[in-house]
C-alpha cells in the first residue's frame, strides 16, 4: 500500500478550490459555481443531489475586499452549512416522519415548515452557546486577570487560553457520540477525496485513501486561526481603548463591548491568514499552519472505502454541474458526464440556462 502523506494544495496542479463539509452519513462539496451533496442511505445505495451556487459577492464587488469576503464567507458558510444539514436529513429520510399536532400548529402560525422552524432554533441555540463559551466566559477571565495584570497582552493571552481550552474540550467530547465518530469519519473522507482531486489523480477510493485527514483549508484551523488572532487583535485594541480614553483597565462591560465589535474584523483577518497558509510552502508557513493542522486530528477520523465512495459521488457531482455552467456560459458545447458521475436533474439544468439567460440580459445586476 502505498505511504501516507500529507499533501499540499501548493505541490498540485493548477485547480480551483474545491471545499467541503461533512454531515450525517455523508458528505457536501462545493466548487465555484456548485454545490453536491451525497449520503449513504440505509438501504446502501447513494443518493446525490447537486445545484447551482450563486455568491453574493458576484453581485457587489466590494464584499470581494480582502478581510471583508471573510466575514461575508462565515455568514454564506454558517447558512450553507445549516442548509446542507436540512438537506442531508431529507435525503437521508430522518425528516419524513409524520409532524406531532404541535408542530403542525407551530407550522401553521409561524407560515413555515417544521423542519425550517426546527433547523432555524438550532442555529439560533448555537450562536448563542458560541457566544456564551467564546466571548462572554472569556471575557470574565481577562476582567479577572486584568485584577493582577495591567499588560493587554497577558490579560488576552489568559482570555485566548480559556477559549482554545473551551474548544478543545469541545471538540472532544463531541467526538465521544457514536454518531459524531462517522461525521468525523466523512470528514476525513471529505479532506482525502479534496487531496486526491486537487493532485489530479482518478477519483477513486484506492487513490484518496493515501492521503492525509488534515487539510490546510479545513474550517477546524480557521477555529484555531481565530483564537490566535483574536488574542494580538484583543491586545492591541484594549491599548488603543485605553489611550483615547485615559483609563488604567477595561472593565467587563468595555472587553465584552470590544470583543463583540471586533468578531467581523478577527474573522476577516483570519480568513485572509488560513488562505496565505493554505497556498504557500515554506519553512515558516509550515510552522504556522501545524498547530491547526494537529487540531485536525480532533475533527477527522480515517474513513473506510465505503465513506470515500460517497465524498467521490459528491465531488464527481459538484464538479459536473460546475463544469457545465462554465461551459454554458463561455457558449460553450455542454460537456457529456464522465461514466462514473453521478447524474445531475435535468431541471437544474435548466434553471441554470435561465439563470444565465437572465445575467446576459441588457440591464442585469452583474
Amino acid at each position: 500500500m502505498a505511504k501516507k502523506q500529507q499533501a499540499s494544495a501548493c505541490e498540485s496542479p493548477a485547480r480551483v478550490d474545491i471545499g467541503g463539509q461533512a454531515v450525517m452519513e455523508g458528505v457536501m462539496m462545493k466548487a465555484p459555481h456548485a454545490i453536491a451533496v451525497a449520503v449513504r442511505k440505509p438501504d446502501g445505495t447513494i443518493a446525490v443531489e447537486a445545484e447551482p451556487y450563486h455568491s453574493i459577492a458576484e453581485k457587489h464587488s466590494w464584499m470581494k475586499w480582502p478581510v471583508v469576503r471573510g466575514c461575508v464567507n462565515m455568514v454564506t458558510m454558517l447558512k450553507m452549512g445549516m442548509d446542507t444539514l436540512n438537506k442531508s436529513t431529507r435525503m437521508l429520510g430522518v425528516l419524513e416522519e409524520e409532524p406531532s399536532k404541535f408542530e403542525k400548529w407551530l407550522a401553521a402560525k409561524l407560515g413555515k415548515s417544521i423542519d425550517k422552524i426546527i433547523m432555524g432554533t438550532a442555529m439560533v441555540l448555537a450562536v448563542g452557546l458560541s457566544l456564551l463559551l467564546f466571548v462572554f466566559l472569556p471575557s470574565i477571565v481577562g476582567t479577572l486577570v486584568n485584577q493582577v495584570s495591567t499588560s493587554p497582552i497577558v490579560v488576552n493571552l489568559a482570555a485566548g487560553a480559556v477559549r482554545v481550552l473551551i474548544l478543545i474540550a469541545y471538540i472532544g467530547l463531541t467526538g465521544l457520540i457514536p454518531d459524531m465518530k462517522r461525521v468525523f469519519q466523512y470528514h476525513g473522507a471529505e479532506h482525502k477525496t479534496v487531496y486526491c482531486n486537487e493532485h489530479g489523480l482518478e477519483l477513486t477510493p484506492e487513490n484518496a485513501q493515501q492521503f492525509s485527514t488534515l487539510h490546510p483549508r479545513c474550517g477546524t484551523s480557521f477555529l484555531l486561526l481565530v483564537m490566535i488572532i483574536s488574542i494580538l487583535v484583543g491586545a492591541v485594541a484594549d491599548q488603543l481603548i485605553m489611550l483615547i480614553f485615559g483609563i488604567p483597565k477595561m472593565s467587563y462591560i468595555a472587553r465584552l463591548a470590544r470583543s463583540l465589535l471586533l468578531i467581523p474584523v478577527i474573522t476577516g483577518v483570519s480568513y485572509e491568514a488560513l488562505k496565505g497558509l493554505a497556498h504557500a510552502e515554506n519553512w515558516l508557513v509550515k510552522a504556522l499552519r501545524w498547530p491547526g493542522l494537529q487540531m485536525q486530528r480532533l475533527t477527522t477520523r480515517q474513513p473506510d472505502e465505503a465513506m470515500l465512495e460517497v465524498a467521490i459521488a459528491s465531488m464527481q457531482a459538484a464538479l459536473t454541474l460546475n463544469d457545465k455552467i462554465l461551459a454554458q456560459r463561455a457558449g460553450k458545447a455542454v460537456p457529456e458526464d464522465a461514466p462514473d458521475s453521478p447524474p445531475v436533474s435535468p431541471a437544474v439544468i435548466t434553471a441554470v440556462a435561465e439563470d444565465i439567460a437572465l445575467e446576459a440580459q441588457p440591464g442585469a445586476e452583474q
